[in-house]
């Protein structure tokens, strides 16, 4: 283990990292330029460092040392002890968790490496919301569902809010992303998989309706938050569904409504 360096001054060049962690503009153009993404608190540590990704170094607030302190003996990573209001001015918000990693991101592995085996995957177009690509990623998680294919546009699953929501999920589902937003749907279905568009639209069939099969493979398609699914994508699915609604409420949160959709498509519904 690297011995622990102790550092009270937010400036410090080895924190760059961890600067200003809400700002969404600046952390996307500093994360990719470096290839890495912060990983926040102990449990979702653990859980990037055991899906295999390098941590770069630990951040933690010198009243939570404890909480880190054997993950961190387990690595040669530096861990840096700050005290709990430098930890805030560094990362612009207060650490309740009170450590951070900076890992190093892993290639995306090819589209058609998440679909080979899969019978049950969730693609989203233009989610923008981090904590709604995060929730999505445990619901995939929690209800049987392979795998997750994003559109080109959709937020980056690592982001540190995402991985927060998701509690880790983002770093043991596989995920990969479309190279092309217009053909990609015509990849995943010349892959053998069924896809359904999940819609608010009164036309589209019930979900509870589709009743698939063990052995079948669907393909979910989930649209932005705003605007809902394409009328492109919408066009290329093999079938439109809905989840009924009552008291006049015309469309639930885009990962609320993937929970239901993943329960009633998926593995969970369809046990082992």
């Amino acid at each position: 283990m690297v011995a622990q360096v102790s550092i009270c001054d937010a400036s410090d060049s080895r924190l760059t990292d961890y600067v200003r962690l809400t700002d969404v503009h600046l952390r996307r153009s500093l994360e990719a330029a470096h290839g890495l993404f912060i990983a926040e608190g102990e449990k979702v540590i653990r859980r990037a460092m055991a899906a295999g990704y390098p941590v770069r170094s630990f951040l933690v607030a010198a009243d939570k040392l404890a909480t880190i302190a054997d993950v961190a003996a387990a690595s040669e990573a530096p861990l840096y002890v700050l005290p709990p209001p430098v930890v805030e001015q560094l990362t612009g918000y207060r650490v309740h968790r009170g450590a951070l990693a900076s890992m190093q991101r892993l290639p995306l592995p090819p589209v058609p490496h998440v679909l080979a085996g899969a019978r049950r995957i969730v693609i989203l177009e233009d989610i923008v919301d981090h904590a709604n690509v995060g929730a999505v990623f445990r619901c995939v998680a929690a209800l049987g569902f392979d795998g997750v294919v994003l559109a080109p546009r959709c937020a980056d699953p690592l982001y540190r809010r995402a991985v927060k929501v998701s509690m880790g999920a983002v770093l043991a589902v596989p995920y990969a992303r479309l190279n092309d937003w217009r053909s990609g749907l015509a990849e995943v279905r010349a892959a053998g998989f069924r896809l359904l568009a999940l819609t608010p639209d009164p036309a589209a069939i019930p979900i509870s309706a589709v009743a698939p099969e063990p052995g079948d493979r669907i393909a979910l398609l989930i649209g932005s938050e705003g605007d809902g699914l394409s009328g492109r994508w919408l066009a290329a699915a093999d079938q439109s569904v809905r989840i009924p609604m009552s008291r006049d409420v015309d469309s639930l949160n885009a990962a609320s409504a993937t929970a239901i959709a993943c329960y009633l498509l998926g593995g969970a519904a369809l046990g082992p």
